[in-house]
C-alpha cells in the first residue's frame, strides 16, 4: 500500500485550535490560525496536528462531543464574521472586554445572516444547498436545540416523545425552537466555510492537516439519539456496558470513559455505512486521520454500567478487519494512522500491519524496562509517527522533573549526556528517529512545565484550556526549528517546490 506522506521524513507540530492565542477568550480559526500556518511553513514543518474539531459538552473535551460530524462553534472566528459584515467592530470589542460572550456574538451574526438570506436569493440558495448535503445536520440541530432547553439533562431523561423520537413530538418542538435551530444551522455552515478556507491556506503553504477521530462517540450525542439501533442500549436508551480501559500507564484503576458500545452486527447489516459516512466527513476535513484507541478495532473493554471501577471489565472481540476495510475504501490508502498506545497485544499489531497503518511511538514511555522497550529510538521502525509526548502526556519538562533521580540519569545516559536542558534532548531524539513523521507538542517547543499540559487522563477538571500567549510563536523559534529539521533530514520542501 502506498503511504504518500510517509514516503519521506517530515516533522510536524501538535497544537489544537483552541490553544491558539486569541483576544476572544479561546483559540479559533481566525488570524492566529493563519499566522500559525505561516510559522509552520517558516519552520519547514510539513504537518499540523489537531485534536477533534467536534462540538463539545461543558467539560470542553474534544473527545466528548455532541456530534461526530459537527464542528465546534467555539472555534468559529468572530473576525471572519466581522469581515463579512455580520458583526460590527463595537460588538467584537464587547466580546474582547468580556462584556458579552462568543455565543452572543454568534447569535447576532445568525440574525443578520437570516435577514440577508431573505433578500439575497443567491446566498439563500447556496446555504440551502449546503444544508441539504449534510445528512447529519437536522439530527444535530434538533438534538442541540432540545438539549439547550433541558438544563443539562441527558437525552435519556427527556420526556418520552422526544427521547424516543416520536414524529409528532419532534415536529412540535421544532416549531417552538425554529429560530434557534436556524441559528445552529448557520453556525455549522460558517464553521465549514472557515475550516475549508483555513485548510486551503495550509495547503498553499505545503502544510498537511493531521486530524483525530475518536473511535467511540458520546452517549449524550445526536449520533446515539438518532441511531439507537446501532448501539448496545437498553429499552430506555441507557448503555448496557460502557467503554474504558483496564489499569494502565495513566491510571492504576483503569479509565471509565462511559461511551456506549457499538452493536457491530447492526452496523455490518449495511456494510458499515455509519462508519463510511463518518470517515468521509473526517477526510473532508483532514489530509491524515488518527484513529484514537485503535486497539478497539480488535477488542473493546466492556465495563458494566453500574460497576464501581473501570478495572472490573472484560474484553469483547470487534470485527476490525471488516470495519477497517470499509474505512480504507472511503478514506483511501495512506490517510489513516493507528493510535496503538496502551495495552497492545500482538494481535492488535498484526491488525495494524495487515492494513499497513502507521502507529505511534511516544518517547516519554521509552524509559521503563530494559533495552527491548519498543519506544526506545533504537527499536523504532519507519512506518510510524514519533512524539515526545501527546496531548495526554505531561510536557517533557514536567515529565523529566517528575522522574526519580536514577531514571533521570538513565534518560540522560541513553541520550548521550546532552548539554542542552530538557525538552530539547528528547525533541532531538524524536527528530533523529527512523520514524518517518516526528510530531512535537507546541508546549515542548516553548519549553513549558507541567502547569501547561493539555489533559490529565482520568480527571475532568482543568483540562483542554491551555493556550499559547501572543508573541510566543517567534521568528527566532521558527528559525531554530528549521535548522533542527534540516539537521535531521525532515525539512519540508517549499510550497510549490
Amino acid at each position: 500500500m502506498s503511504q504518500p506522506l510517509f514516503a519521506q521524513r517530515a516533522a510536524g507540530v501538535l497544537l489544537h485550535l483552541s490553544s491558539l492565542p486569541s483576544p476572544y477568550g479561546g483559540g479559533d480559526m481566525g488570524h492566529s490560525a493563519y499566522r500559525f500556518v505561516e510559522f509552520l511553513a517558516a519552520a519547514g514543518a510539513r504537518v499540523w496536528q489537531v485534536l477533534p474539531l467536534a462540538p463539545t459538552h461543558a467539560d470542553g473535551s474534544p473527545y466528548n462531543a455532541t456530534s461526530a460530524h459537527g464542528g465546534n462553534p467555539r472555534l468559529i472566528s468572530l473576525d471572519w464574521l466581522a469581515d463579512r459584515g455580520l458583526l460590527a467592530a463595537a460588538e467584537l470589542q464587547r466580546v474582547r472586554e468580556r462584556g458579552a460572550d462568543r455565543q452572543w456574538a454568534l447569535d447576532v451574526a445568525a440574525q443578520r445572516f437570516a435577514a440577508a438570506c431573505a433578500t439575497d436569493g443567491t446566498r439563500r440558495e447556496r446555504f440551502a444547498a449546503w444544508c441539504a448535503g449534510q445528512l447529519w445536520l437536522e439530527d444535530y440541530v434538533l438534538f442541540t436545540a432540545i438539549a439547550e432547553t433541558g438544563a443539562g439533562t441527558v437525552w435519556t431523561d427527556w420526556e418520552p416523545g422526544l427521547r424516543d423520537r416520536d414524529a409528532g413530538a419532534l415536529g412540535a418542538v421544532a416549531g417552538r425552537l425554529r429560530e434557534r435551530i436556524a441559528a445552529l444551522r448557520f453556525e455549522q455552515y460558517v464553521f465549514d466555510r472557515q475550516w475549508q478556507e483555513l485548510r486551503a491556506y495550509a495547503a498553499s503553504h505545503a502544510v498537511t492537516i493531521f486530524g483525530d477521530m475518536p473511535i467511540f462517540v458520546a452517549h449524550d450525542s445526536a449520533d446515539v439519539w438518532a441511531a439507537r439501533g446501532l448501539f448496545r442500549l437498553d429499552a430506555a436508551g441507557r448503555p448496557v456496558t460502557v467503554t474504558g480501559v483496564p489499569p494502565d500507564y495513566f491510571s492504576a484503576d483503569g479509565q471509565r470513559w462511559g461511551n456506549p458500545h457499538y452493536d457491530w452486527d447492526a452496523m455490518a447489516a449495511d456494510g458499515f455505512g455509519w462508519w463510511r459516512r463518518r470517515i468521509a466527513a473526517e477526510r473532508r476535513r483532514f489530509d491524515l486521520v488518527r484513529i484514537d484507541h485503535f486497539r478497539g478495532f480488535h477488542a473493546c473493554w466492556h465495563i458494566d454500567r453500574e460497576a464501581p471501577s473501570a478495572a472490573l471489565g472484560h474484553w469483547e472481540d470487534t470485527p476490525g478487519e471488516a470495519v477497517l476495510g470499509a474505512l480504507l475504501e472511503v478514506a483511501g490508502e495512506g490517510t489513516l494512522v493507528a493510535e496503538n498506545l496502551g495495552i497492545i497485544t500482538p494481535a492488535v499489531e498484526a491488525l495494524r500491519r495487515r492494513f499497513a497503518l502507521p502507529g505511534m511511538l511516544v518517547l516519554q514511555f521509552a524509559f521503563d524496562g530494559d533495552g527491548a522497550n519498543p519506544y526506545l529510538p533504537h527499536n523504532h521502525e519507519a512506518l510510524n509517527v514519533v512524539y515526545t509526548g501527546t496531548h495526554d502526556n505531561d510536557t517533557t519538562r514536567g515529565w523529566f522533573a517528575a522522574l526519580d533521580e536514577p531514571t533521570r540519569e538513565h534518560v540522560l545516559d541513553y541520550l548521550g549526556a546532552p548539554g542542552e536542558a530538557m525538552p530539547w534532548p528528547l525533541v532531538r531524539a524524536a527528530l533523529v528517529s527512523v520514524a518517518r513523521l516526528a510530531v512535537i507538542p507546541m508546549q515542548d517547543l516553548l519549553e513549558l512545565d507541567s502547569s501547561h499540559r493539555m489533559n490529565r487522563p482520568g480527571t475532568t477538571v482543568g483540562n483542554w484550556s491551555w493556550q499559547c500567549q501572543p508573541g510566543q510563536l517567534t521568528a527566532e523559534l521558527a528559525a531554530r526549528l528549521r535548522a533542527l529539521f534540516g539537521t535531521y533530514g525532515r525539512l519540508a520542501p517549499a510550497a510549490g517546490g
